[in-house]
């Protein structure tokens, strides 16, 4: 089974970090966070950090094309230059997903206006505005024509965020099985059904993948082979796996034994992952 990848990262600008005190370490922990909350199995994610000029850009571009992602999401922490952002998702020719999650509901005013310091002020603010470069990074990519998505919300306790964000990465997930995947394909349709016949060419150019074309002789000479031993160990695997009725007959359970071993045989003789008659 292949594992999906995830490119992450997130953006700031360098020149911020010397006259903001403690803004970079604050954003780093944003994008922990957002880390923590893609991990989960069958996903890999290849976490970058901040990027926050043009030559950690471009860096990062052929880092995520090197670790061969299906997906890369862009962590919008603070604002940040477009083109920190353009050459980071050029070269890997994959769906971007932006990620407009601001860490507070709002900024609490009544403690903001009260710390007296305006650069302290700002600082604070740049934590809070990653909703600021979004329309200049999403203006870029429709005129580079890269194709992306984005999910706005609150970085913590935002149910609607949990939920996309789910459905993205097991869509990820299944896109990338699907890519991996060896396809059997036996036997022939109905005549005359037209709608449900397959254009093999389609699958493999819209999902990827392999379609291996089996012969039902095989599974036949498969089938004559297997022992006595072994459909009576399959039906007493039946009796666990399945609540099966007293009124289904053991010669009916054998026959449907023999035909599942030989199909765990043709599975394993032709590596396939699914299959379809």
């Amino acid at each position: 089974m292949h594992t999906a990848r995830i490119g992450l990262f997130g953006i700031g600008l360098e020149a911020y970090w010397p006259q903001f005190k403690g803004l970079k370490r604050r954003l780093q922990g944003y994008l922990q966070e957002v880390h923590q909350r893609l991990e989960r199995p069958g996903i890999k994610v290849i976490n970058l950090g901040l990027v926050d000029n043009p030559v950690r850009a471009l860096e990062a571009g052929h880092q995520f094309r090197q670790a061969d992602v299906d997906l890369i999401i862009l962590h919008v922490t603070t604002y940040a230059l477009s083109s920190t952002v353009l050459p980071v998702v050029q070269r890997a020719k994959v769906p971007v997903l932006i990620l407009n999650l601001s860490p507070e509901a709002a900024i609490d005013y009544a403690v903001f206006n009260k710390m007296g310091d305006r650069t302290a002020m700002t600082g604070e603010w740049l934590a809070h505005c990653c909703a600021c470069p979004v329309p200049e990074i999403a203006n870029v990519f429709n005129r580079a024509h890269i194709p992306f998505h984005q999910v706005t919300g609150r970085l913590r306790d935002d149910p609607s965020v949990a939920c996309e964000l789910d459905a993205w990465l097991e869509a990820t997930r299944v896109a990338n099985v699907m890519f991996h995947n060896r396809l059997g394909v036996m036997g022939h349709y109905y005549c005359g059904m037209l709608d449900i016949y397959s254009d093999m060419t389609q699958q493999c150019a819209h999902f990827g993948g392999h379609i291996e074309l089996l012969e039902v002789d095989e599974l036949a000479a498969l089938r004559r082979g297997v022992t006595g031993k072994e459909i009576r160990a399959r039906v007493a695997h039946f009796q666990k796996a399945f609540d099966v009725q007293p009124d289904c007959s053991r010669g009916e359970l054998e026959r449907a034994a023999r035909t599942s071993v030989a199909l765990d045989r043709l599975v394993k003789a032709h590596d396939l992952g699914s299959i379809a008659y």
